[in-house]
């Protein structure tokens, strides 16, 4: 048998007071350096390794391809290195089931698939950070999560040790990083030599990850959640979508946010599927060029991607010969599904999508850091309306504040605890009832739901109407010049607020587009008082790594308070002002 770690390494005595005992002999921990803490996630995964050496990862940046062995050697290693680098006290809080975190830096890779799976075998809590974080700003989440060590890529190695140096300097005396490159790629085990422990269980509701919120509306904030959601949630994805072994999704999303973790990393690899990660950069000549080699079954992307998916199919792909054309739309039917979360898809964008697919539609689900999935369109639901995000998800209460209209209100069975070290935040999440306070406004129609946006940006209050952003920006949308957009309300004392649009043109506009262009246009789409009253024509809408674009920030940047020469305003009975 392979020999996964030094004989020196000292392994856990876990304080399993619940564990029943026949004699008061002691006896023997089952415990060791090929053996798993009992938990479904690596009794399953062991499960797949035995029926053969099929690809689990395959990591098409660093060019890594590993089987389920490969993958759960690999996880042993780093799980019996940590147990040799971490402290006396530290081991301790582990053994006694304390809330114990880690930092993880890395892409989405087989890097971080190791490095998540191995803090889970160790009993810790796993704190992925984006490895697009200057150093400076990774401190705070190092400093508000209290993590006791960071395991970092071959890409964010420097920038680990730079980190940690920062903390060990300052907070943490203990601080560390750990390189994750030199501990893989140990000679696998075979199944039947990794061993899943009968008496050292990991607590199944017990803190198994942190996800920070993205940070669009206010200070980022660490959203603790159980390990139930690490197995219960992926399974019940893995359901909804019919997923098996023979199923192979694009991961391009990143692996610190719930999309990236909760939707395509989790349920796939727990379904015996092969996860392929792309962690280089979005390109959409690239994406377009593995979807026409039809060997994915899957791809979830965001709005954004998707966005520049049909810019350059409508650019480029389709003014191709006609069989060369051909075989990038039989690349994009050749899908089981394409999914899309993280915010809602502009309506013309689903449409144009629909007819690409050949009537298929791209299948929304809503959900937020806090509670993942409430929403969801069911595969083959053929009544579902243009616009809606679906019904809700089997297993979770959700209601609406307002009735069939309101703020978005869930209870849902894999929902995060609390926000990490901030109670005050944590309660003022909640109402009296319990239900979590999503922010976020929707509508009813009978047993479906559609956004209506974020309560704290995109309702507008403009001459005593309350509207939605999302409407008005679909209509936008909906113009052929225009290739993004974003409606805020900016405060006025004759309006209340104005709505304000800020607009990205396609590349091949001809000339400027002024506010009453825009407005004579969108006449006949939107009512009077919805249509924009400001317009400011921007190069790019600056985003989040998840493709969200940063309204609050952006709102007082674009519109600023006392003016600013780019904006275009629409007066009463008066032309507009340039």
């Amino acid at each position: 048998m392979a020999a996964v770690s030094e004989s020196s390494v000292a392994y856990p005595i876990p304080n399993d007071e619940s564990t029943p005992t026949v004699s008061t002999a002691p006896r023997p921990r089952h415990v060791g350096p090929n053996i798993f803490p009992n938990f479904p996630v690596f009794t399953r995964l062991i499960g797949y390794a035995a029926q053969g050496e099929a690809v689990a990862i395959d990591d098409r940046t660093y060019n890594i391809k590993a089987s389920y062995s490969q993958l759960l050697t690999d996880v042993l290693h780093v799980r019996n290195v940590l147990y040799g680098t971490l402290s006396a006290d530290v081991l301790n809080r582990l053994w006694a089931n304390e809330e114990v975190y880690f930092n993880l830096l890395a892409p989405a890779s087989y890097e971080y698939a190791v490095a998540f799976l191995a803090i889970l075998a160790i009993g810790g809590i796993i704190v992925p950070l984006s490895p697009a974080l200057p150093e400076q700003e990774a401190l705070y989440y190092v400093k508000t999560s209290r993590a006791v060590v960071m395991l970092s890529s071959t890409k964010n190695a420097r920038s680990g040790r730079n980190i940690a140096r920062a903390v060990s300097s300052t907070f943490n005396p203990g601080y560390q990083s750990i390189d994750i490159a030199p501990l893989i790629g140990r000679p696998p085990l075979r199944a039947a030599d990794m061993l899943v422990s009968c008496d050292h269980f990991l607590d199944y509701h017990g803190a198994g990850l942190v996800i920070f919120t993205s940070g669009t509306t206010g200070p980022p904030k660490g959203a603790l959640r159980r390990r139930s959601f690490i197995d219960g949630q992926a399974t019940r994805i893995a359901d909804l979508y019919a997923l098996n072994r023979g199923d192979r999704v694009m991961h391009i999303l990143p692996v610190h946010h719930a999309t990236g973790i909760g939707t395509t990393f989790l349920p796939f690899l727990l379904s015996g599927a092969c996860v392929e990660f792309h962690s280089s950069g979005f390109d959409p000549v690239k994406v377009w060029e593995h979807w026409r080699a039809k060997r994915l079954t899957y791809f979830s992307g965001v709005p954004t991607m998707y966005m520049r998916m049909m810019a350059h199919y409508e650019t480029v792909l389709k003014n191709l010969p006609p069989h060369v054309a051909e075989s990038y739309i039989a690349g994009a039917r050749h899908f089981r599904q394409l999914l899309c979360g993280t915010s809602a898809l502009p309506r013309p964008l689903a449409d144009k999508w629909k007819a690409l697919m050949g009537g298929r539609r791209i299948l929304e689900r809503y959900g937020t850091t806090e509670f993942s999935g409430a929403f969801t369109i069911p595969p083959g639901d053929k009544e579902c309306p243009d616009g809606s995000v679906g019904k809700v998800m089997v297993g979770t209460d959700v209601k609406l504040s307002e009735g069939d209209q309101g703020e978005i209100l869930v209870k849902s069975p894999f929902m995060f605890t609390k926000y990490i070290f901030d109670q005050a935040a944590t309660e003022a999440a909640f109402d009296s009832e319990g239900y979590y306070r999503s922010g976020d406004i929707a509508r009813r129609g009978g047993d479906y739901y559609f956004i209506m946006g974020r309560a704290s940006v995109d309702i507008l209050k403009s001459g005593g109407y309350k509207i939605s952003a999302l409407d008005v920006e679909r209509e936008i949308l909906g113009l052929d010049y225009v290739s993004e957009v974003m409606v805020v309300g900016v405060e006025d004392e004759e309006f209340g607020q104005r709505v304000a649009a800020a607009i990205v043109l396609k590349p091949d506009t001809i000339g400027s587009l002024s506010l009453d262009r825009l407005r004579h246009e969108l006449r006949s789409k939107l009512a009077s008082y919805k249509n924009p009253t400001m317009l400011r024509v921007v190069p790019e809408l600056r985003k989040t790594v998840t493709g969200k674009v940063v309204k609050k920030a952006l709102k007082t940047e674009l519109f600023p308070p006392n003016g600013h020469p780019d904006v275009q305003i629409w007066r009463t009975q008066t032309r507009p002002r340039l």
